[in-house]
């Protein structure tokens, strides 16, 4: 493993007698310019009274040149605060160069004593590295470390910053601009934050643990270098700080190529170890000079540090195959490898945008599997393809099998998603049920009920009965499937509220006099686990000798994961957990899976035996249709 070797001129930067300086000079970033190099760097002062009667210690941020990089000298302070928005200090700045401007991303705080939603992004731009011209706030939310490329990606400025630094978990996220002004449109950043799960890098390993961008990403021809900070056990006195490195895609810096496993630097000298805070190392800087990589660091947030090593070697040694992380040894699905096996189809508008989220069926000799079609205005509606050997399609409709019929799934904003998510199906008494989403854009989506006649279902006579709403107004309830027999006398349905999966026993199908879906809470999520954010079913439950089979999915976060475990429940009391996987038995790993309309997903709906195999059907990225594999009984066999 590669590690960084620290300059013999350590700390290269330390307190001084300016006032605005006594007390730490630390976390500097360097950008080279017409020969020379350029360091901006936190500076505190000791402490004094200040504004509205604190007293406390000033952030601001010192200027200093340097002939090679090591030896800086003319400091002098070169952001103060000023603004409301920073008036309490401005910290860890990160500079680009782009074309004939320097753009100095920093922490602004705005609020004293310091709280998460007082601590925000500011930036500074100067064109002469002397006076600084412009000065905005940036995001309206928590966030810190943010830092833009030294180049366009794609034709669009780009910016990699960490977001709810004080709100945990911390995400490292990436932002796209069109034009310069977005860069510090609240606006922008509103939009960009309702949905910034789908710019996350997921880097965070455990939840006790903390990130935060380093350096402004270095071009290789390998892709982008990110060097950043991570920090393990970090709420805890036993934490470490130590600087890691991502290779990030080229042109899509959101995909991951591969990272280190391991910090290539941790606190060891006594400069690291002792100081404002202890036993700190914290990469805020980083340059490529005669072939070396240069990364400049905070050391115990009191001196700035150096430390280097060689670029292509560490290259290699991140595009090597040891450097990928081995699975643990542990039975999961094996993906058919012809997958996709169901893609959109662009000369069809109905599924123009993403086919996926497939329920399955098997009967009569085939697997029917129904799926979740989008056109490009995001409306939902349900296809038809089949397959005799449960892998390659023989059959696909050229037209929906269902469509929205009702209001409460019928499109009320437009361009919004809407239409009928997500279907499960059922077999009972000679019906086939489909459970599904229904939503109109508007309303919190709720679950549908219809059903079809085998016959028709089988001569593809698509007379789907009335839909039912049977789950209430006003609660996000999806992840809807009916149990394929009666326990009790009783219909047993499973679905999903909040972030948890419920189970409910109903008398009969009519859903009348205001009756909807409830029950009691089935499976929970487990914080600090895999599935510590959102649980849903996936497929109905699969009906075995040792007991139901429910295989489900589950949300990690950070980073936004989708992934699958299994549960076992009693036969006669399916209320009753027998079992529960601790690891998931599929997850994200494929380019089709990881990327898409969503990222990081694989979705099952449907599920069916054959041949002593379980075949999965699920969605991939939010855009195609996946199946894969897993033994019955091997599965069993762990659920013991």
């Amino acid at each position: 493993m590669i590690k960084l070797q620290r300059a013999d001129e350590n700390p290269i930067i330390s307190p001084s007698s300016n006032d605005w300086e006594k007390r730490a000079a630390f976390n500097g970033c360097v950008v080279e310019n017409n020969g020379n190099f350029y360091i901006v760097y936190r500076a505190v002062s000791e402490p004094q009274s200040y504004y509205r009667g604190a007293n406390m210690e000033i952030s601001s941020i010192g200027l200093a040149k340097s002939p090679d990089g090591i030896h800086f000298e003319n400091r002098m302070q070169f952001i103060k605060p000023q603004n409301d928005w920073e008036i309490f200090g401005c910290e860890d700045p990160r500079i680009t160069k782009i074309n004939d401007k320097f753009y100095i991303f920093y922490t602004a705080l705005s609020t004293y004593p310091f709280s998460p939603l007082g601590i925000k992004i500011g930036v500074a731009i100067t064109s002469d590295l002397k006076t600084v011209s412009a000065k905005y706030p940036v995001t309206p939310f928590n966030a810190k470390a943010m830092a833009l490329f030294p180049e366009k990606v794609n034709g669009k400025l780009a910016a990699i910053l960490t977001i709810n630094t004080d709100i945990p978990p911390a995400k490292i996220a990436i932002s796209f601009f069109d034009k310069e002004e977005d860069i510090w449109s609240k606006d922008f950043w509103l939009e960009w934050y309702s949905s910034h799960d789908s710019h996350v890098i997921p880097l965070l390993r455990n939840f006790h643990d903390q990130i935060e961008v380093g350096a402004p990403p270095i071009k290789t021809e390998k892709g982008w270098l990110l060097i950043y900070s991570y920090i393990r056990n970090y709420y805890s006195s036993q934490r470490i700080f130590g600087i890691e490195t991502v290779l990030l895609d080229l042109n899509d810096p959101t995909k991951i190529i591969s990272r280190t496993e391991d910090p290539i630097l941790l606190p060891d000298r006594d400069y690291e170890l002792y100081g404002t805070v202890p036993n700190v190392v914290f990469p805020s800087g980083a340059l490529v000079k005669d072939e070396m990589l240069y990364v400049y660091y905070g050391a115990a947030d009191t001196t700035c540090c150096l430390a280097t090593c060689n670029l292509s070697e560490l290259l290699d040694e991140l595009t090597s195959p040891q450097i990928e992380k081995t699975e643990p040894n542990s039975e999961k699905f094996t993906r058919f490898e012809g997958n996709p096996i169901i893609s959109p189809i662009p000369e069809h508008p109905w599924e123009a945008r993403s086919t996926f989220n497939p329920a399955a069926i098997h009967e009569e000799g085939k697997i029917h599997l129904l799926y979740r079609a989008m056109s490009q205005d995001n409306t939902s509606v349900i296809g038809y393809a089949s397959s005799t050997d449960g892998f390659k399609i023989d059959e696909r409709l050229t037209h929906p099998i269902y469509t929205p019929r009702e209001n409460f799934e019928r499109k009320m904003v437009a361009g919004g998603n809407s239409g009928c998510e997500d279907p499960r199906l059922t077999k009972i008494d000679g019906r086939i049920y489909m459970c599904y989403t229904a939503y109109n854009g508007n309303d919190p989506p709720r679950v549908a009920l219809t059903s079809i006649d085998t016959h028709d279902f089988f001569e593809k006579h698509w007379n789907w009965d009335k839909t039912k709403i049977i789950s209430p107004s006003n609660t996000d309830d999806k992840d809807a499937c009916m149990l394929s027999k009666k326990i009790d006398g009783k219909y047993v349905f499973f679905h999903r509220i909040n972030n948890d999966i419920w189970i409910d026993f109903i008398e009969n199908l009519e859903f009348s006099d205001g009756k909807f879906l409830d029950g009691e809470i089935l499976l929970k999520v487990r914080p600090g686990k895999w599935d510590n954010q959102k649980i849903g079913i996936a497929a109905p439950p699969i009906e075995t000798e040792r007991g139901w089979l429910l295989i489900y999915h589950g949300i990690t976060d950070p980073g936004i994961i989708y992934k699958v475990g299994a549960v076992l429940l009693d036969l006669d009391n399916p209320r009753k957990i027998l079992k529960r996987l601790e690891d998931p038995i599929l997850e994200p790993e494929m380019t089709y899976e990881k990327e898409g309309e969503v990222k990081n997903v694989v979705f099952p709906c449907g599920a069916v035996v054959k041949n002593g195999e379980i075949l999965i059907y699920y969605g991939g990225g939010d855009r195609v249709v996946g199946v894969a594999s897993i033994n019955l009984e091997k599965l069993l066999e762990k659920l013991q």
